[in-house]
């Protein structure tokens, strides 16, 4: 996985590297809009860190011009500004998440992830297991029996641990991929979400969902 890092101080920039090249990224290092957009030019990210209060072009612009330019990388803004108006600005130029400095990196880390699996669920579209379709852009089971409109969350759970089947997700994983990090919904939430997904496709024989008792939950392929 490749990150892009948008931030003028060299030090902090510094740390994050280090610190997410021990997480297995590879890293490209900028310090203001202009370069990253110049980078974004020649390579492809997976994500992008970017400061707001940046020399030449701040974060606003920068990931306002990669927005208009049809760019759906995701991106996580780090930043000193911490009042409400800036997040608003912020996700209204398009940023996917905000971090208020000082960052705690390790938190840092973790959203980065859910950022990225959230991104490929979106960007990947459609998902075939056996003879069921998943279609994300209608939110659409599509079988032998016909075809299904799910509630949003019920389809990017499902979708999610279809995409992973044989992988145990536990509860405080799937609440941070569907719902976000920052939801103040508990984990019960996965559980009911689970029970009607249960109820609607018993009889399904493409897949199963299965209790991973005292830790989470996983979907297995049936053919």
């Amino acid at each position: 996985m490749k990150v892009l890092i948008a931030e003028d101080d060299f030090e902090l920039r510094q740390l994050f590297t280090r610190v997410l090249m021990q997480n297995g990224y590879t890293i490209k290092g900028v310090s203001n809009g202009r370069e990253a957009l110049e980078a974004l030019d020649g390579e492809f990210f997976d994500i992008i860190l970017s400061d707001i209060m940046m020399p030449v072009m701040n974060g606003y612009e920068f990931v306002r011009m990669l927005r208009d330019l049809g760019n759906t990388t995701p991106v996580m803004m780090i930043t000193a500004k911490d009042a409400f108006d800036d997040m608003k600005a912020g996700f209204l130029s398009g940023t996917d998440d905000y971090m208020i400095k000082p960052i705690n990196v390790n938190e840092m880390v973790l959203r980065m992830g859910a950022l990225l699996r959230r991104s490929k669920m979106i960007n990947e579209r459609r998902l075939t297991v056996g003879n069921t379709i998943l279609e994300c852009d209608s939110l659409t089971l599509i079988n032998e029996s016909g075809s299904m409109v799910l509630p949003q969350k019920e389809f990017m759970l499902l979708y999610k641990m279809l995409s992973f089947a044989g992988k145990i997700f536990t509860r405080q994983q799937l609440m941070d991929d569907i719902w976000g990090y920052e939801s103040e919904s508990d984990t019960h939430t996965v559980d009911v979400h689970i029970g009607r997904l249960r109820e609607k496709f018993r009889d399904n024989p493409d897949f199963k969902i299965i209790t991973m008792r005292g830790v989470g939950y996983k979907a297995v392929k049936l053919r």
